[in-house]
């Protein structure tokens, strides 16, 4: 490029921080005056509802899509025709998967599992969540959740982001926006994995902000090894020496966000900063081995191993040092072959760690303004897919019927509600969809859906879309 060319791009740049800076300062000037008349009266955002009942959220997700037929929505007349078709006056021409159209048949297939009577509630629920079962009194368990696709992809993208549409912030994202931090020394948003590999995978995009400021991506913790990757100082490098290295670069960023303006800098600047605060205090946090044995063994929690028992009790010191949101992702749940054999497993690995979860934020104090949820993207189908035998069956995607638990922050203890035919094809009463969900549990952090938005690209946008509703019924 000749000196020309590089002074017309020079004059350019400036032109275009010339005026950046101009509206950024009028707007500046707009905002700092509004900002005092808010202060001085004292007054809540616009987004903000009266009595809350949670400050913060543990979102466990199933990846794959837990099959509720098995698990919470028992179906004795699935039993009872074990092997027959699923009648047409039933499905009613309603979409599956191509995986079970091209099989021709669709049996169905009755539970293998028994349900029993949980709590002095008598919620229903099988016996291969035996530990669940004995809180089923702190829980409400709605048995009608709904979603939109019946595909992996969209439909975790749904329950993560509102819509099956790529680039839109997070879950908890909102949550971090709308609520801020309670603690500067940890992020507000922090995700856990389990489950290994296979299945669908999990992308950052699940707890990607959008197009809300970066520092309300969610922050990925390790529950072995280093807590966090790359917050670490690399070999050779102190503490005194990141400082000076960090001290330079924001001296350098701040001249760059005078010259252009462009608030991704300040962004990045906040991002390092965090991460050296994140040196000090998450070691720390993530060090389990502080937990007493008793607690240790209530969890099934191993320090230094990755597994969903960690990561619950790594969810617990989280949420009691001010994290907002917890999203714990638990891969395997893709239950289309193997149900008897496959699902009591997976049980087996969250059923005791999330009931201690329960059961630890309630002696804390923490249950009363903590939410706990505990889902999948999406149900399974009432018919089966694959050979079936007593030994074996699997279960298609169905995105008409689904069930979640909710714990806490707000919701009914030892409450069903919602409820699906006889055939589990279909909800019959009190249909919860996952833009209804997403405002219920909204409006218990003390926000308003239809006014929690952020304009960008000429429109506002919010976490349900156009849509969603408060289901008063299953509040307290």
């Amino acid at each position: 490029m000749n000196r020309q060319n590089c002074d017309s791009l020079r004059d350019a740049l400036n032109r275009r921080a010339f005026l950046g800076q101009g509206a950024r300062g009028l707007l500046g000037l707009s905002m700092a005056s509004f900002l005092g008349r808010v202060a001085l009266a004292d007054e809540a955002p616009a987004y903000a509802v009266p009595g809350a009942t949670a400050k913060r959220v543990i979102q466990i997700f199933l990846s794959g899509g837990l099959s509720q037929i098995d698990l919470f929505d028992e179906k004795p007349l699935l039993v009872k025709h074990r092997g027959e078709e699923l009648p047409e006056s039933v499905r009613r021409g309603q979409r599956i998967t191509g995986l079970t159209e091209k099989q021709g048949a669709l049996p169905v297939a009755g539970s293998c599992f028994k349900f029993r009577d949980c709590g002095k509630s008598g919620m229903r629920m099988a016996e291969i969540l035996p530990e669940l079962g004995s809180v089923a009194d702190e829980l409400t368990l709605v048995r009608s959740l709904q979603t939109d696709h019946v595909l992996h992809e969209a439909a975790m993208t749904i329950l993560f982001t509102g819509t099956q549409l790529l680039g839109r912030p997070s879950f908890g994202a909102w949550v971090s926006y709308a609520l801020g931090t309670l603690n500067e020394n940890i992020p507000e948003f922090v995700v856990l994995l389990s489950g290994g590999k296979g299945g669908t995978p999990l992308h950052p995009r699940l707890w990607h902000n959008g197009f809300l400021p970066g520092r309300h991506q969610g922050v990925q913790f390790r529950s072995g090894g280093d807590p966090v990757l790359f917050a670490s100082n690399p070999p050779g490098i102190d503490a005194k020496a990141r400082r000076g290295v960090l001290d330079a670069i924001g001296e350098l960023n701040a001249l760059e966000h005078r010259t252009v303006g462009d608030p991704d800098i300040t962004t990045r600047t906040q991002a390092y900063e965090m991460a050296a605060r994140m040196q000090t205090s998450v070691p720390e946090l993530a060090d389990l081995s502080k937990e007493s044995q008793d607690v240790l063994d209530a969890y099934g929690a191993t320090p230094g191993k990755e597994s969903f028992a960690n990561n619950c009790l790594l969810a617990r010191r989280l949420v009691e040092r001010g994290v907002r949101f917890v999203q714990i992702c638990d891969g395997g749940w893709d239950t289309h072959f193997e149900i008897p054999t496959v699902l009591p497993k997976k049980c087996q690995d969250v059923d005791k760690p999330t009931a201690a979860l329960i059961k630890d934020l309630k002696e804390r104090g923490l249950l009363e303004d903590t939410i706990v949820m505990f889902t999948g993207e999406f149900g399974r189908t009432s018919y089966c897919e694959g050979p079936l035998s007593f030994d074996s069956y699997g279960r298609d995607h169905q995105a008409l019927c689904n069930s979640v638990l909710l714990a806490g922050g707000g919701f009914k203890r030892g409450f069903t509600y919602g409820k699906t035919d006889d055939w589990g094809w279909d909800v019959v009463d009190q249909p919860v969809h996952m833009h209804d969900l997403h405002a219920t549990l909204l409006h218990c952090l003390g926000l308003d859906h239809e006014k929690l938005t952020f304009r960008h690209q000429s429109r506002d946008f919010r976490l349900t879309d156009v849509a969603g509703r408060v289901v008063n019924d299953i509040l307290v």
